[in-house]
């Protein structure tokens, strides 16, 4: 499970001078606890901090724990030094929980105490944001990065906004976990494709794994006729098979499939960029050509792999799979001024989870721009809201790219291809030429759903920029 940090803050001098705020206080605290392990993660809770010594202990504490982020709940007033000790030694994200008891304290009875003791300490229990603006101005001049989240214990957008923050963290340590496979080499030329494999290493924490051809030829070679008969059962039961695929091709295409399932397994990869071309007619132009149904079958399972050996594509598309989007392999196909949308598609991968009905597995007399040819997959992403992502190689660094948008039923090409049209709220001409201005490769990976939100708190979590076009 993914670990996150949270601990209360008050001040001391209060809890003798206030009958039963502090135990208040701490009860709301174990709310905030529950609820948010409820969201998947495990939560190392540090208490309540009220005075500099507790800080430096629940530092000491959350360091040991190796948190992902911290939530900081604002309990009450507090003093930011009893704040700043925590930032400084766990150097993670911190998300301010400035959340109320309620939404709107009962003014008639709270003036009808009588007691201006006992008013003043009711108060304090609902006046978190008092300590907020004084723990921004201390963050912000110690170069602390921070967020917050504005409600109260029963305001679901502010829970919303919690739960995305876990999200984020939980796919910022998959990701770095993660092992990127790079099988081949770059398509020549794509210049926009090729990247810096040390910096997706230091910016994303992703272990690089080289693959060859051979190793790969080594366990086709080795595939036994059940584990193809297996193979094509699971490609019959995941695609519709078109009639006209020939017997040879889908046999052909599940051997293949078979030995990328082994390398995928001996070399514990949990993603996957692959390119390759050599001599005309060699026996890995015949491994190569029949890629795409396996290769479909593993991006489906959240095991992402991009084609032309867009590595930072697979880093996108897995982002997008540790998000539950799906994240399918795609480029810019054309623009229908008259609907005012632009087509994103590829020969494959796809991922066959997140398509608009059955994916079908067609014969392709080529493929374009690539030598031979084989089985390729007719899909279109299922209509409704997605999102698109890219991660960018600009001169300042790496950052990531994201657009929301909408999946809209309409003609598609029907050329044995993964395509789709897609709408945006700036219009199709102002989309193509922002999204493009950004420097991406020309290749982006689409998933379901609207989360620039959560990829945003994503680029918070890693440190990078994330650059939202619409």
């Amino acid at each position: 499970m993914t670990k996150v940090g949270l601990f209360g803050i008050g001040l001391d001098t209060y809890w003798a001078q206030f009958d039963g705020l502090l135990g208040n206080l701490c009860a709301y605290q174990e709310q905030i606890k529950d609820r948010i392990s409820g969201f998947g993660v495990e939560v190392a809770d540090a208490g309540m901090v009220d005075n500099p010594m507790k800080a430096r202990e629940a530092s000491d504490f959350l360091k040991m724990q190796d948190v992902e982020i911290v939530f900081l709940y604002v309990s009450t007033y507090a003093l930011s030094s009893t704040v700043l000790p925590v930032a400084q030694k766990l150097k993670v994200p911190v998300v301010i929980l400035n959340l109320q008891p309620v939404a709107e304290l009962d003014y008639e009875a709270f003036n009808k105490l009588g007691d201006r003791g006992k008013m003043t300490g009711v108060w304090l229990e609902h006046c978190q944001a008092c300590s907020v603006p004084e723990i921004a101005s201390v963050f912000n001049r110690s170069g602390i990065q921070y967020d917050f989240v504005t409600g109260y214990l029963q305001d679901e957008e502010a829970w919303q906004e919690i739960e995305a923050w876990t999200e984020a963290a939980r796919v910022a340590a998959a990701i770095r976990n993660n092992r990127l496979g790079v099988l081949g080499h770059y398509y020549g030329g794509m210049l926009d494709v090729y990247t810096d494999l040390t910096k997706q290493s230091a910016v994303f924490g992703t272990h690089i794994e080289l693959l060859e051809m051979c190793e790969l030829k080594k366990y086709r070679d080795d595939v036994t006729e059940l584990e193809v008969s297996t193979k094509i059962q699971e490609f019959n039961k995941a695609f519709d098979v078109a009639p006209e695929c020939e017997t040879a091709e889908i046999e052909r295409a599940a051997r293949t499939s078979v030995a990328l399932d082994k390398l995928v397994k001996n070399r514990n990869l949990g993603s996957m960029a692959y390119y390759y071309e050599g001599e005309p007619g060699n026996e890995y132009e015949n491994i190569v050509t029949s890629f795409i149904a396996g290769n479909t079958l593993l991006t489906g399972k959240n095991i992402p792999v991009a084609g032309e050996c867009e590595v930072k594509n697979a880093q996108a598309m897995k982002i997008m799979a540790e998000f539950g989007a799906g994240g399918s392999f795609s480029e810019f196909y054309l623009m229908d001024f008259k609907d005012d949308v632009v087509m994103l598609g590829h020969d494959g991968p796809a991922h066959f989870a997140i398509a608009e009905g059955r994916v079908r597995l067609v014969p392709l007399p080529m493929y374009h721009g690539k030598p031979g040819k084989g089985l390729s997959i007719q899909m279109t992403v299922k209509h409704g809201p997605v999102t698109l992502l890219s991660v960018v190689e600009g001169n300042d660094g790496v950052f990531l790219l994201v657009a929301e948008g909408e999946s809209v039923a309409g003609p598609v090409l029907e050329i044995g291809n993964t395509n789709s049209r897609y709408r945006f709220s700036i219009g199709a001409k102002r989309f193509m030429n922002e999204w493009s201005k950004q420097g991406p490769a020309h290749h982006c990976a689409i998933g379901v759903g609207h989360i620039a939100n959560k990829v945003e708190k994503l680029g918070k979590i890693l440190g990078i920029n994330v650059v939202k076009i619409c």
